[in-house]
């Protein structure tokens, strides 16, 4: 509920400000985790698996990625989800274990390609630090873009990171499966069976 109370306290200050925290964050969001998914559709269509393709998820329409309740849940619970690619791990080229790690490893390299891309005008000195994280909006016109490009740094470095968590059923999981040998691979993919209970 971090979000939506600091929102709800920022509205009663400065109702501007606020409508800009909002809108930024809800774009910033919705970019990050179309990029993510597209990113992990692309990869598959790649490595030879073109079932994301055929069921209309190689798009950057976020329409197609976006989980209406894991997506208002970033907003009311600070986390949420957005719906999983569908992939064949048996048409992989490299095989099911590392087609998979490939796949799972692109959409956080994908996350981490537009941080470094949003942070190039932070890091020339374009840009302002004290806009990396989630912090509200308090400024003038001409800092919304500084805004955004903070905003953008801090969320795809943070659903990649989050995703890098070795746990089912993020995309660490099974990157730690393809990249394990396999006798270690099979005893690890057993704590796919408690599901995501680890992870909460």
């Amino acid at each position: 509920m971090l979000v939506l109370f600091k929102l709800i306290d920022q509205f009663q200050y400065s109702p501007l400000d606020a409508s800009v925290t909002l809108t930024v964050f809800c774009l910033v969001l919705v970019l990050t985790i179309t990029f993510h998914e597209f990113s992990h559709a692309f990869s598959a269509m790649q490595l030879g698996d073109c079932t994301a393709k055929d069921q209309g998820r190689l798009t950057l329409d976020p329409r197609a990625h976006l989980d209406p309740l894991g997506s208002s849940l970033f907003l009311f619970a600070g986390f949420g989800w957005a719906r999983p690619t569908p992939v064949h791990p048996e048409a992989l080229r490299p095989g099911p274990r590392l087609g998979m790690a490939l796949v799972s490893g692109a959409g956080p390299l994908s996350n981490i390609g537009i941080a470094m891309l949003a942070a190039v005008p932070i890091n020339i000195g374009a840009g302002h630090l004290e806009y990396i994280g989630f912090v509200r909006f308090w400024g003038s016109v001409d800092e919304i873009l500084f805004y955004v490009l903070g905003s953008l740094v801090f969320w795809n470095l943070l659903l990649a990171s989050f995703n890098l968590i070795p746990l089912a059923p993020l995309d660490g999981f099974k990157i730690v499966i393809g990249v394990l040998p396999r006798p270690l691979a099979f005893r690890f993919a057993k704590l796919e069976r408690y599901g995501s209970a680890p992870l909460l």
